[in-house]
């Protein structure tokens, strides 16, 4: 999450009003910048003949379906303008790329799950190698209370533990015969968290993981049965805009 830290003077005043609002203004201003990068980075008469001549030639494939020999021709041809045609579309998605994929990571470090509140009760699960049996116990920082014993049985090459903790950043300690591993969990009432998972080499423990609950923006309004996630619902947005934007500019 530290990655796209310096992000946050500028994107955390839109997260500030809510995560469906955020998605939508970030979704929208995207599009624009996709949309706009485009226009003005290709040659709009160039992409508009291309394009012309890509509807030409599906009509005359659907006229050819009798003669195969003269299809493949119309098919080279309207291969070759196709490689162009998408050429000519990647040039763009250069210059937008590394500035979409740091949007992309901000928001999958802030949307993706929902926080841990202070005083609420969360879970930290440990996986273990195969065959590795016995004991792990758990070790807190200060402010951290336990709701489940220290000490766990390994089952399945898991154990689980249940806590409650006060607002702030916090050290677990998971311990197993004489190695230990920490992970660290934040508590806090804004849309900040710590990765979900921590993996470790050369250890008894294979993976530590914070049990988050999954962010859903839309509270529990579904869609025809489906909850989207932010990525779900940026798509969403991301399609209805661009498309939108595209006429509306006349962009080919």
């Amino acid at each position: 999450m530290a990655w796209f830290d310096f992000l946050d003077p500028v994107l955390m005043p839109v997260l500030n009003l809510g995560p469906f609002w955020a998605i939508l203004i970030l979704g929208i201003t995207i599009s624009l910048l996709i949309t706009l990068v485009y226009k003005y980075v290709t040659d709009q008469k160039k992409m508009k003949v291309m394009k012309d001549q890509q509807k030409d030639f599906q009509k005359k494939m659907k006229g050819l379906r009798d003669n195969p020999a003269e299809m493949m021709k119309v098919q080279k041809e309207a291969m070759k303008v196709n490689m162009e045609y998408m050429k000519n579309s990647f040039k763009p998605t250069l210059i937008t790329m590394l500035p979409i994929l740091l949007i992309f990571g901000w928001m999958a470090a802030h949307l993706s799950y929902e926080p841990i509140y202070p005083g609420e009760t969360y879970s930290v699960s440990a996986e273990f190698l195969e065959g590795i049996k016995g004991e792990a116990e758990l070790f807190a920082s200060v402010g951290t209370e336990l709701i489940s014993p220290g000490k766990q049985v390994i089952e399945d090459s898991q154990a689980t533990w249940k806590l409650k903790s006060s607002a702030g950043e916090h050290t677990l300690t998971i311990k197993t015969g004489d190695e230990e591993r920490t992970k660290k969990v934040l508590i806090t009432t804004e849309l900040k968290y710590e990765e979900q998972f921590t993996a470790y080499e050369h250890s008894d423990v294979k993976q530590i993981t914070i049990n988050y609950n999954k962010l859903k923006p839309l509270g529990t309004f579904k869609i025809f049965g489906w909850q989207p996630g932010w990525l779900g619902l940026y798509i969403i947005f991301s399609l209805i805009f661009s498309m939108g934007l595209r006429k509306l500019l006349k962009i080919y």
